[in-house]
């Protein structure tokens, strides 16, 4: 409800109440008190004046972003300023307010007090001085140090700009009709990325062109002491670039056939859409374990943290490379076709999440398999990655209570937390189980049109219309169900509400059946998987013992009614010993094959704060990891999807 209707509501209430208290000669009952008025509603017409964004980010050593605006306005009247709070390609209000210090706002040199609203805490109110005509304001942001007050964005060799998390902007108006300026001074010698066009370049202080503030929001920057930029091809007549930042120079070091593959992503993307909606596309890639953590999609860039030997250990890594090809696809889907529910005029009106599973979903389906058609990843490693979802969600036991549909809010009711039951209370899984939807989706156009049709099809009509153009085209469920039909008649309003409403039991696989494969279990691991283990140091038990457990030998997951759940363990338990002999992640793997073998149980020390306890595990099927099995005698269509477009 409005504000006004509230008061209303208020109002009325507050005389009945009253009244009823007076008629029983009671004492008054408490009321609340009336709102504040409400904020400007944004407007599609032009502000009155271009906004001057100036960002100091040479303090590095305290990780603090100094920010200088100059802001038109119109004297004698109040104003208001906020601070994003719904971050596209976050789907959520996690806009760090907490982050903004030292506001300082004055006009002709004269000091104004600021603020904030009471209900709306992102806003800041001014009263602005008769004849004022700019507001000049100053502030810092206070980034992570360690990682313990939120993500590292600058380190002693890079730092991560994102302009959305540095800027104040008027209220009452949509961002894309807001132009600003901006510039940054960067540290000495350092180089720098961003999907802006360059005005000039004085010393270390790059000055870019107008553009709107949405815009502006939509091209963060990556820059860093050791750089390194590589030109990927052109989609049309538009360059794509590789821009890398790194800890030490030697990371930046790759071979001819580590650029061929990333080459051939913009090829087959290029194949797949058959268009582009930028004028120019930066991929950022920061290879780092010190820099925080990112994906982030944009519509002419993409955010992307990897593991430092992402090229100096290609082999490996191949589960790091799923990334870019997902969050260069996002340019197509989400930043350019985006869900109309999604789309908001400016970055303080609440965004609502319900296509999620096409948003992201689908990306996470085409950013697989441009992962393999391009050959950043090899047809087996796509297989086992496929292998490791459609275990996972095929064992996610919360689908019993919450529909995938409902997992489309988890930014906003658990912004990305760490859950104690993953499995039984979902986060988040129209990623991955979205993939499977998809497949299921592509797999059944394969075989309804007899192969003349896929979801490549739908990928190039419906989001790879309008070449050329930045433009936004918002779409609604009827919409992407007609654009389905137009592809392959079928009722794909049932086959979207099953899956997205349904509760199992087992994830949507029929796209592995349809494509010639089947889910099975063996006592081996994929080096697909065992490369990821090896690499993060961690045990996975998921399918046996049904738990994982860290390189500080403690829970970080528990399998919902497994076999560890049943014995009372939960995540942060810490197992000290195995069968009387202290941890190691082999010996307890011996320890589960052995049970196999010889039907002993596995006894286990583990500790849990200051508590420590004995456990046996009474289970005997073995060692399980996921794997696809190839079916003999069926289609083979999910090779035909894996494979590179001609």
């Amino acid at each position: 409800m409005t504000r006004t209707t509230l008061h209303r509501f208020i109002a009325v209430g507050a005389a009945a109440l009253s009244s009823a208290a007076f008629a029983q000669n009671a004492p008054p009952l408490p009321m609340p008190l009336p709102m504040p008025a409400e904020i400007a509603a944004p407007k599609d017409e032009p502000y009155p004046g271009t906004l001057r964004l100036d960002v100091d980010a040479t303090d590095i050593e305290r990780h603090i972003f100094n920010v200088r605006e100059t802001i038109p306005v119109r004297g004698g009247a109040p104003f208001t300023l906020l601070y994003p709070k719904w971050l596209p390609g976050s789907h959520a209000p996690n806009g760090r307010i907490d982050s903004l210090a030292g506001l300082i706002v004055k006009a002709g040199g004269q000091r104004l007090e600021w603020k904030r609203d009471t209900v709306d805490v992102f806003a800041f109110h001014v009263d602005v001085p008769a004849g004022a005509t700019q507001l000049d304001v100053e502030f810092q942001i206070m980034t992570g140090g360690d990682g313990g007050e939120g993500r590292v964005v600058m380190t002693p060799e890079m730092l991560n700009l994102q302009w959305i998390a540095a800027t104040l902007y008027p209220a009452g108006y949509f961002t894309r009709r807001i132009p600003i300026q901006a510039s940054v001074k960067l540290p000495d010698g350092w180089q720098a990325a961003v999907a802006l066009e360059t005005e000039s370049t004085n010393g270390n202080v790059i000055t870019y062109k107008t553009t709107s503030f949405e815009e502006l929001a939509d091209s963060p920057m990556f820059a860093g002491k050791y750089f390194k930029r590589v030109d990927l091809g052109m989609t049309g007549n538009a360059p794509v670039r590789l821009n890398i930042v790194a800890d030490k120079p030697e990371l930046l070091e790759m071979k001819p056939e580590h650029v061929d593959a990333h080459k051939a992503l913009v090829v087959q993307a290029q194949k797949l859409y058959g268009s582009h909606h930028y004028d120019h596309y930066d991929i950022l890639l920061a290879l780092t374990d010190r820099l925080g953590g990112i994906g982030l999609e944009h519509h002419q860039s993409s955010e992307n943290s990897s593991v430092p030997s992402y090229f100096t250990e290609w082999d490996k890594n191949p589960d790091a490379r799923n990334l870019l090809p997902h969050e260069y696809s996002h340019s197509w889907n989400g930043k350019f076709r985006r869900p109309a529910d999604l789309w908001t005029p400016n970055f303080d009106v609440p965004m609502r999440d319900s296509l999620l599973w096409v948003y992201e979903g689908q990306t996470q389906y085409w950013g697989s398999v441009l992962a393999a058609r391009s050959g950043l990843v090899t047809k087996q490693q796509a297989l086992d990655a496929l292998a490791e979802d459609a275990a996972t969600y095929d064992n996610r036991v919360g689908r019993s209570w919450k529909a995938l549909l409902d997992t489309t809010n988890d930014p906003i009711t658990a912004a990305r937390r760490a859950s104690p039951w993953r499995s039984w209370q979902r986060s988040e899984d129209y990623y991955v189980e979205g993939e499977l939807i998809w497949l299921d989706a592509d797999t059944l156009i394969r075989d309804l049109s007899k192969g003349k049709k896929s979801l490549d099809d739908f990928a190039s009509t419906f989001l790879g219309v309008n070449n050329g153009s930045h433009v936004v085209a918002t779409y609604t469920f009827e919409d992407l169900v007609a654009a389905l039909n137009a592809v392959q008649p079928y009722d794909w309003t049932a086959f979207l509400r099953t899956r997205l409403d349904g509760h199992g039991p087992g994830a949507p696989l029929d796209g592995l059946a349809r494509g010639g494969y089947k889910l099975v279990y063996t006592e081996k691991e994929s080096d697909y998987t065992k490369a990821s283990t090896t690499r993060r140091k961690v045990v996975d038990l998921t399918y046996s013992l049904g738990l994982v457990v860290n390189r500080e030998n403690k829970l970080t997951a528990v399998q919902w009614d497994g076999p560890a759940y049943k014995l009372g363990l939960t995540t942060g338990t810490q197992i000290v010993a195995v069968d009387n002999v202290a941890y190691d992640g082999d010996r307890l793997k011996t320890a589960v094959t052995n049970a196999k073998k010889n039907g002993t149980a596995i006894e286990m020390l583990v500790k849990n704060g200051d508590r420590y306890r004995t456990v046996r595990f009474d289970y005997h099927d073995g060692l399980r990891y996921p794997h696809l099995e190839r079916v003999e005698k069926t289609p083979d269509r999910l090779d035909q999807i894996l494979s590179a477009k001609k």
